[in-house]
């Protein structure tokens, strides 16, 4: 009776990965039949190209493999479907989600920010670079030149002195 035991114990973790194994491939879906209209799909993906990710956030929905990425693309191919234009799908998106979801966020005052904050911080990184080379340049420039004389105090002050070490 031992022995069956010790067999059963031995069986379960095979028995446990077969069933893992035969659950997932039983619940992989299969890939969505995409090239049935290659000309919808080109649509598809040049739209979503203009369109960011909103999990990845670094990507477009055309790169992204996300689960959300592949539901918006999805609603972008029926949007399509349904004869919308270019525009008017990427105004549907934008409505829904904010300019956020553009790669390319219109002009206006909330993103006026956005497209200026890099050339502002440039401008400012080199405005402070100047700054600091002016300070420097004026500092150097009101220095005194030092003659023979004070040369050598400067040096004799600066020069450890020979009497100093103590004795015992």
């Amino acid at each position: 009776m031992r022995c069956t035991t010790t067999r059963r114990r031995a069986l379960l973790p095979v028995l446990t990965v077969a069933a893992a194994l035969a659950v997932g491939s039983a619940l992989a879906a299969d890939a969505a039949n995409v090239a049935d209209d290659p000309a919808l799909e080109a649509r598809v993906n040049a739209v979503s190209a203009e369109l960011r990710c909103l999990v990845c956030q670094n990507q477009s929905l055309a790169d992204s493999h996300a689960g959300l990425a592949i539901d918006l693309k999805n609603q972008v191919r029926d949007q399509l479907k349904a004869g919308r234009t270019a525009p008017q799908v990427i105004d549907y998106m934008t409505a829904r989600y904010g300019d956020f979801v553009r790669y390319r966020p219109p002009w206006k005052a909330s993103t006026v920010l956005l497209w200026a904050g890099p050339f502002m911080l440039v401008l400012g990184g080199l405005f402070g670079l100047w700054r600091a080379l002016a300070r420097q340049q004026a500092a150097q420039a009101g220095l005194p030149e030092l003659d023979d004389a004070d040369a050598d105090a400067a040096a004799r002050l600066l020069a450890p002195a020979a009497d100093s070490t103590p004795s015992t």
